[in-house]
């Protein structure tokens, strides 16, 4: 499968579809980001849920965290936590006040309004893959470091994609930019190439303090619109087992101060940074998080606040982390109800441990992603393009994920589920009886169009009608789509001003050297 053949033009299917669509590379669903209508599964008793809650409470009470941020640490300890050295401890009841100063939901406003989002209660948004630092696709054939050009193609996809909600971190780890001036670079290419929710890395002053600015001036905000209501968030890591950093803190209380989203997500990996059990590690992983919760409440109350889970396993033989497995599903769902226990959104990931777009990528994809609907996830993190455990992106495999986001989309519209006396079509029943079909009565054609989901990227013909189209393969096809979207980009409409006022603040912090680095 290494050599991409071309398609062929077929008389049916996707010929049908491409009618339809018109010059647009492929039909897909409308932006409309889904509210979960299942009830969550809930694998925890109440008393189940009262234990981890418990055992996290011990951890906060009885071992603590080490914060290595100094002010961070200075702020814990004037609003009460016991610090020793770097190592606080803080009480349950200190913990619960502050948790409840945060709101059980937010919203994320970009510069295009229209792609407002709400993170918490029922919502679910889907993000692209996040920071890889190698890239994939069936061109190039092997795993090669990550581009400028690499990240913007997978950009466009980002904005392309309705099903795609917020842009996350950047899709592809640009390594041919030097490290002091890439958020720069990225952060340009993000705010012009898309319209979506924006990101901050919480890695420095510099590049934090960087991209709101730049986040702020393609809003045409002033500062005080900036901080009125979120407009962009950032996603940090604990150092797992028990331990925030400084960069990660810093950013975090930058933001904070700036009433921006804030998402926390402990890495804890049973078996390695965590305990083998996925209680124990669960619970771990909920301390983690809280504390951070704590600081970013004390610092500004009400602020928006998301626990995430990066909850997994390892493979006990190699060490290698494991994405989409039972374990990761259950751990995910037993996150959602303790998040629901605090009234505090959820963000979980769509993961996998494959190496390219085989079958397996997209089993282990489809565990997580279930298991965030499954969980009441809100925020759904690397929900297309992820590859290797985070260390590949994939423009194959974004496309292919695109096509089972779309399928959970329509999942969730609760049009499937009507039960009116249209959908229960007792005189369409009538008018077949027990003999003749469905097919061409007057009820059936009105809902021709619309009654079923219908893919982009799954091939619905027998394997006669495939072998006779070429008898390509799904990544083929994504590959294809890749290039013929990539090729017909159009970027989302700026004001002129506002680019040029980015593009200067670029050159103007480049020419002050952007963010330090030691190399």
């Amino acid at each position: 499968m290494s050599d991409v053949p071309k398609r062929r033009a077929r008389t049916g299917g996707r010929a049908g579809a491409q009618t339809r669509r018109g010059t647009a590379v492929i039909e897909q669903m409308p932006w409309n980001p889904p509210v979960n209508i299942d009830a969550p599964t809930e694998p925890l008793r109440p008393e189940g849920v009262v234990a981890i809650h418990d055992g996290a409470m011990r951890i906060l009470e009885e071992i603590g965290i080490e914060i290595l941020n100094h002010e961070a640490l200075e702020i814990l300890r004037k609003a009460g936590c016991t610090v020793n050295g770097e190592n606080v401890r803080m009480g349950r009841d200190m913990v619960m006040e502050y948790v409840a100063l945060a709101p059980s939901e937010f919203t994320l406003t970009p510069r295009n309004p229209d792609r407002k989002i709400t993170i918490g209660g029922r919502n679910m948004v889907f993000g692209n893959v996040s920071s890889p630092p190698n890239y994939w696709d069936m061109a190039q054939g092997r795993k090669v470091p990550g581009t400028r050009e690499m990240c913007r193609d997978l950009l466009k996809l980002t904005q392309y994609f309705n099903c795609i909600h917020f842009a996350g971190g950047y899709p592809v780890e640009p390594v041919d930019i030097h490290a002091s001036v890439r958020h720069l670079d990225v952060l340009y290419d993000k705010l012009t190439l898309t319209d979506k929710a924006m990101h901050a890395y919480s890695l420095g002053r510099e590049r934090v303090e960087d991209v709101m600015e730049m986040v702020r001036i393609s809003g045409g905000w002033s500062h005080e619109e900036f901080d009125a209501s979120p407009k962009m968030y950032t996603n940090i890591n604990s150092t797992s087992p028990l331990k925030h950093d400084i960069p990660m803190l810093d950013g975090w209380m930058r933001l904070a101060r700036r009433n921006q989203g804030l998402v926390v997500t402990p890495f804890t990996l049973a078996g390695a940074m965590a305990p083998v059990t996925m209680a124990g590690a669960v619970a771990q992983s909920l301390a983690e998080a809280l504390i951070a919760v704590v600081l970013a409440q004390i610092i500004r109350p009400g602020v928006g606040v998301a626990i995430g889970t990066f909850t997994s396993n390892v493979d006990m033989k190699t060490g290698a982390p494991a994405f989409g497995t039972p374990e990761y599903m259950r751990a995910t769902q037993m996150t959602g109800q303790l998040c629901r226990f605090y009234g505090l959104p959820m963000r979980s990931s769509g993961v996998c441990a494959a190496n390219v777009p085989d079958g397996q990528a997209m089993w282990e994809t489809s565990n997580s992603l279930w298991a965030a609907v499954q969980s009441g996830t809100n925020m759904v993190y690397h929900a297309a393009g992820w590859l290797e455990g985070g260390l590949i992106a994939s423009p194959e495999k974004f496309i292919m994920d695109c096509e089972v986001l779309q399928q959970i989309q329509r999942y969730m519209d609760p049009i499937i589920c009507a039960t009116g006396p249209d959908e229960i079509a007792l005189d369409a029943i009538k008018s077949v009886g027990n003999q003749g079909h469905f097919f061409g009565i007057q009820h059936t054609q009105d809902r021709y169009t619309t009654a079923f989901y219908q893919p982009f990227l799954s091939d619905w013909t027998n394997y006669e009608g495939w072998e006779v189209a070429g008898g390509i393969w799904t990544q083929e096809r994504a590959h294809h789509m890749f290039k013929e979207i990539v090729g017909s980009f159009e970027e989302p409409p700026m004001d002129v001003a506002i680019r040029d006022e980015l593009a200067d603040f670029v050159a103007r912090r480049k020419a002050e050297g952007g963010a330090p680095t030691d190399f």
